[in-house]
């Protein structure tokens, strides 16, 4: 048996005999393997997917001391905690960390039986902590939320990208860098910056099934949240939102309709800050009104909801805290409200930030990515996990699965859209594409010579701002994409040229791109309509949309099921007089729908 399986062996006695499982979850092997080989790692995988474990097992099945850079003084509390309670010797040195507890630790590293360290990042910069720990025999480095490394990632912390002289001082000590959200620019960012050899890299599957994924403009916002909450009595949540004063303001407003609610977020005095986590974490049926300073790295398992009040900060950002949902891998709720004013808002907080403008170009993009899964008429697990290089199915526990978006044939907007795009070289942001395609005549349209293009005004019918929404689709459906090797660049994917050729169909949601102040009737209004019939008939589509793997109405539009509806047609010959039903629908679905019509049943 080589040196590596050994190891292996023993980190799987560990893992039963510390910690009571009897099998890795998927992807920790891998993982171990590589470490136990000798080669450094970085490792992203989702929340709940047991990315500590791939650091504590290690601690235990080999000689040496793990230190483990953690950003946050809860985070390495509560997982200190963890691991004592399974019997491992660990500890935490922060700002926190009183005399006592360090005497502990001093003695635990002299006699070598201190097997895990937790660390801040400031702390242990400091040139007396470093020169300390350099003696102490440290066998592995692990630094958990790695995306902190990353200017292109969500929580930049500036004290990581100092890590890898860190790593350096420490007698270039064997590193494993875990995180949960890292795109493949972030990937490549921190393998640059903490590595000072390749790293081999294991990306898991992004996707967290358990949970259900919603998006909803924003109407009477508390309404909302109470009527969605509703289905969580006595559960535990979290509700983010985007300033310290809605945080207090909606915790007093939630538990004057009877929920117990409370706030979090760095204003608060710090003994009311944990300890108002320390309710959320102990106790049952807590609601946390929060800002983004809560959650990295909370380890509740059964947080069964978490609601945007007000549009996450990015992508990732998003993923990252609907991620504290159903870390148990039972069945979690998400919502996330969002308005033109958020958009707006952070629209201007970018621009008008000091970042460099490289950063701001990213963040842009980052920003156009979460408006697209906001405003998708693609399900929007396909949509979320495409954002992060993922490809994928339906996942039929989406609003959109469920029919939650109207569509309609966008086939004509993309078109004039991928147009654009290629007619002005990919170079140009879609606020500019869409002021050529409106036919705005805009001081930077003219000084380019884009209205002389003969794309310019063919779309004057709609205005700039729902022409955005077109782009923005076109993004969340990967007709479009970044350049991987020029970032400033926007390329037409393979399956977008399909689009532009009419040989594939694109659907659109009708929310979204329909002009201002139009408004199609719903079917209730439409005279004649048999409403539980048509529910039915619209399982019946959604049904076959699934198992097709294609958009509601490719196989029929909204307008031709609200037509059986009221025609009720009782033979082929009277279906094939529906609206939208031509010989080929008729042979592939005139069975189908005439069954649900007059059959007990769907079909």
């Amino acid at each position: 048996m080589s040196e590596a399986d050994a190891l292996l062996a023993k980190a799987r006695q560990a893992l039963a005999a510390t910690f009571g499982f009897s099998e890795f979850r998927s992807g920790q092997e891998e993982v171990l393997r590589s470490l136990f080989a000798g080669r450094d790692v970085l490792a992203v995988m989702p929340t709940g997917s047991g990315k500590s474990m791939c650091f504590q097992l290690p601690a235990l099945a080999s000689d040496g001391l793990t230190l483990v850079v953690s950003p946050l003084i809860a985070l390495m509390r509560d997982q200190v905690a963890q691991l004592k309670q399974a019997g491992v010797a660990a500890a935490a040195l922060n700002s926190a960390t009183d005399p006592d507890e360090r005497r502990t630790i001093a003695r635990g590293i002299a006699d070598r039986s201190l097997r895990l360290l937790y660390v801040a990042p400031e702390r242990i910069l400091r040139e007396d902590t470093l020169a300390y720990l350099a003696k102490a025999g440290i066998s592995l480095l692990a630094i958990d939320e790695a995306h902190c490394v990353s200017q292109w990632g969500h929580d930049f912390r500036p004290e990581y990208l100092r890590l890898r002289e860190v790593a350096e001082a420490l007698g270039a000590v064997q590193i494993i860098a875990v995180t949960a959200t890292a795109d493949a620019p972030t990937r490549d960012d921190i393998a640059a910056r903490l590595f000072a050899r390749k790293p081999e890299v294991f990306v898991r599957s992004f996707d967290r099934p358990n949970l259900h994924l919603a998006m909803s403009p924003k109407a009477h916002v508390l309404k909302q949240i109470l009527a969605r909450i509703a289905r969580h009595k006595g559960e535990s949540g979290i509700i983010y939102c985007s300033s310290r004063k809605r945080c207090e303001k909606l915790a007093q407003e939630l538990s004057a309709h009877g929920h117990r609610a409370l706030p979090y977020h760095a204003g608060l005095e710090s003994y009311e800050r944990s300890g108002n986590q320390d309710i959320f974490t102990s106790e049952e049926g807590v609601i946390i009104c929060a800002t983004v300073a809560f959650g990295m790295g909370v380890d509740k398992p059964d947080v069964r909801f978490v609601l945007h009040a007000d549009l996450p900060s990015s992508i990732e950002s998003y993923y990252q805290e609907i991620g504290r949902a159903g870390r148990d891998g039972l069945p979690a709720d998400t919502l996330t409200l969002y308005g033109a004013g958020d958009i707006e808002l952070r629209r201007r907080q970018i621009e008008q930030g000091d970042a460099p403008p490289e950063r701001k170009a990213v963040d842009r993009r980052k920003l156009e990515e979460l408006v697209g899964l906001c405003e998708t008429a693609r399900c929007r697990r396909q949509t979320l996990l495409a954002a992060f290089g993922e490809d994928s199915t339906p996942c039929g526990n989406c609003d959109v699965c469920a029919g939650g978006a109207r569509v309609i044939d966008g086939v004509i907007e993309a078109q004039k859209a991928l147009s654009a795009i290629l007619r002005t070289s990919g170079r140009f942001f879609f606020g500019h594409l869409a002021n050529v395609l409106a036919g705005r005549s805009t001081e930077a349209v003219v000084r380019h010579g884009h209205d002389q293009l003969k794309t310019f005004g063919v779309g004057a019918e709609r205005k700039p701002t729902q022409w955005q929404g077109v782009f923005r689709q076109l993004v969340a459906a990967r007709l479009v994409d970044r350049d991987r090797d020029d970032r400033d660049r926007i390329v037409v994917t393979d399956e977008g040229r399909r689009v532009l050729k009419g040989e594939a169909p694109f659907a659109l949601r009708e929310d979204v791109i329909a002009p201002k102040g139009a408004r199609r009737a719903t079917a209730l209004e439409v005279a004649g309509v048999d409403d539980e019939l048509l529910d039915k008939l619209k399982r019946v589509r959604a049904r076959l949309a699934k198992a097709q793997n294609c958009p509601a109405y490719v196989i029929f539009a909204d307008r031709s099921l609200i037509d059986m509806a009221i025609k009720k047609p009782a033979s082929k010959e009277a279906f094939a007089d529906v609206h939208g039903v031509g010989a080929e629908k008729l042979r592939k679905y005139g069975a189908v729908f005439l069954a649900a019509i007059h059959g007990g049943a769907d079909a």
